[in-house]
C-alpha cells in the first residue's frame, strides 16, 4: 500500500511533499495509518486529537495513545478537550454534529496561528460510500451524490481511494497498534446501521463494489461540471446587481429555462431554503412577498427576486448628533455638517438646510410606520412609506432607508428627499451643508 500511496501522492497531490502538516487523528485505525504513512514519506507533520469527553476513561485512553504515538513518530501533537454534549445541546446539534464542528474550527484555527498548509482527514473510500448513501437515504441534489471531496480549500482526504480492508492490511503487515472506538459498533447512528448492516450486503452482491462506486462517482462528477456550468451561465444572465441589500436577480431568466425548480434550487440550495414550491411560486407572486429560511430571505420585487441576509431586518439603534459635532460614523456612511457660503443643488448624498430652522441635538434611525414628510418641492405632506413605494424601492431597500430627524420633523429621507420645511430661502442668514459618504 505504502507504494500506491506515495505514488498517489507524487501524481495527485505533489503540493503535499514540501507542504507543513497538520493531520486530524482520533487513535483509530485509519487515522494512524495515515500517520505512518506520512512518516514513511518524510513528510513534515503534526498530530492534532480532540477528546470529546463523551466514552469516559475511553475517551482519556484515546488521548494517551496519541501522546504515545506522538513520541513514538517523534512529531508534536496538540490536544484540544471538548465539552461537546453542552455544546451540542447549547446550539441544537445532534451530537456527531457538534463534534464535528468543533474538531473542523479547532484545525483550522490550530492551522492558521500555526501556519500549517494543509490539514490532513483520514476519510477513505468506505467512508465515501457510507456518505453517499446517507444523503441518498435522506434526500438530496446531485452535489449530495457526488462524494467527499478530496481537496476541499486547505482540507485534503489522500487516503480516498484506498478501501477499509487495504488500510487493515496494512496495518496488519506493519504490526501497528490503535484504538477501537466502542460506539463504532453502536447501531443508534445511521452511518453504523449502512456500514454493518447495508454495505456488506451490497458487497456480497457486488464484489467489486467500491471499484463501481468510484466509477459512479467520476460520471457524477462530470455530470455536475456541466450543471455548474449552465448554472454560471443562468447565473451570469440573471444576476443584475451585487449591493450591500443582497442579490438581485432578473425572474425572466429562470422562466427561460426548460426546468425552473431545477435552476431554482441549485442556485439558491445553500441559503438554507427547503420549501421549494414556494420558491417557484414567488416568481409570480406580488412584490413584497417572500420566502424565508434561517439565514436568508428571497423577495419578490417586480420582476426581480431580491436574496437578502435575515439579519438585514434586525432594526439599528437610532445615532444622536449634537450641536458641536462636525462629522460622525454611521451605519450608512460618514455623515458630515458644514457651514456653506451658497446655496447649491442639493444631490443624492448632499442637501442643504436652514440651520435657524434646526434645534439639535439631531437624530438619524430607520424610517418608522408613520412617518410623515413634506418633500422637498412638493406640496403638503406625505408618509414615508408612500415616497418609497412610489420611488418603486424593494422590500430590502425600504428596510435599509434612514432619516434624519430634529425633534421628530424629518429633515431628510436620506439619499433620497430633503424636506421642505428647513429649505434654505431668501431670509436663510446659516446654510448648513450635510452630507454622507
Amino acid at each position: 500500500m505504502f507504494k500506491t500511496f506515495e505514488e498517489y501522492i507524487n501524481n495527485r497531490l505533489p503540493f503535499l511533499g514540501s507542504a507543513k502538516l497538520l493531520i486530524g487523528i482520533s487513535g483509530g485505525i485509519d487515522s494512524v495509518v495515515l500517520s505512518h504513512l506520512c512518516k514513511m514519506l518524510n513528510a513534515d507533520f503534526a498530530l492534532a486529537h480532540c477528546n470529546f469527553n463523551l466514552r469516559g476513561k475511553e475517551s482519556d485512553a484515546d488521548e494517551d495513545f496519541v501522546l504515545e504515538l506522538g513520541e513514538e513518530l517523534d512529531v508534536e501533537v496538540f490536544i484540544q478537550k471538548f465539552d461537546t454534549e453542552v455544546y451540542a445541546d447549547k446550539q441544537k446539534l445532534s451530537i456527531q454534529m457538534a463534534a464535528r464542528e468543533l474538531r473542523y474550527h479547532w484545525f483550522e484555527e490550530l492551522a492558521e496561528q500555526l501556519d500549517f498548509d494543509f490539514i490532513l482527514t483520514a476519510h477513505h473510500a468506505d467512508d465515501n460510500l457510507e456518505t453517499f448513501l446517507i444523503n441518498f437515504t435522506r434526500g438530496t441534489g446531485l452535489n449530495g451524490l457526488t462524494g467527499i471531496p478530496e481537496v476541499n480549500n486547505h482540507v485534503v482526504r489522500p487516503l480516498l481511494r484506498f478501501s477499509r480492508v487495504e488500510i487493515e492490511a496494512f496495518a496488519m503487515e506493519h504490526q501497528i497498534k490503535w484504538r477501537e472506538d466502542s460506539s463504532n459498533t453502536s447501531r443508534k447512528y445511521l452511518r453504523n446501521k449502512l456500514r454493518h448492516e447495508v454495505v456488506p450486503i451490497l458487497k456480497e452482491i457486488n464484489p467489486q463494489l467500491l471499484n463501481s462506486f468510484q466509477d459512479t462517482l467520476s460520471y457524477l462528477n462530470d455530470t455536475a461540471d456541466i450543471v455548474e456550468e449552465s448554472l454560471n451561465a443562468v447565473a451570469k444572465r440573471a444576476i443584475v446587481d451585487i449591493s450591500d441589500y443582497g442579490i438581485t436577480y432578473k425572474i425572466s431568466e429562470f422562466k427561460k429555462v426548460n426546468n425552473p425548480k431545477a435552476y431554482l434550487f441549485e442556485m439558491f440550495k445553500d441559503f438554507g431554503f427547503t420549501e421549494w414550491n414556494d420558491v417557484v411560486e414567488l416568481m409570480d407572486a406580488k412584490t413584497g412577498k417572500y420566502v424565508k429560511s434561517s439565514t436568508h430571505r428571497l423577495i419578490k420585487h417586480r420582476e426581480f427576486l431580491i436574496l437578502a441576509d435575515s439579519h438585514s431586518e434586525q432594526i439599528e439603534a437610532p445615532i444622536i448628533m449634537s450641536q458641536s459635532e462636525k462629522s460622525i460614523e454611521t451605519p450608512i456612511g460618514i455623515l458630515h455638517f458644514e457651514k456653506a457660503n451658497k446655496l447649491k443643488d442639493n444631490s443624492s448624498n448632499t442637501i442643504f438646510v436652514d440651520k435657524s430652522k434646526l434645534s439639535f441635538p439631531l437624530e438619524l434611525r430607520l424610517h418608522q410606520s408613520g412617518d410623515v414628510f413634506y418633500p422637498l418641492g412638493m406640496k403638503g405632506k406625505k408618509k414615508v412609506s408612500k415616497y418609497l413605494k412610489d420611488e418603486k424601492l424593494s422590500a430590502v431597500e425600504k428596510e435599509h432607508t434612514w432619516v434624519l430627524t430634529s425633534e421628530d420633523n424629518i429633515v431628510w429621507v436620506v439619499g433620497m428627499r430633503a424636506d421642505d420645511r428647513f429649505k434654505v430661502t431668501n431670509q436663510t442668514q446659516k446654510i448648513l451643508r450635510i452630507g454622507v459618504n
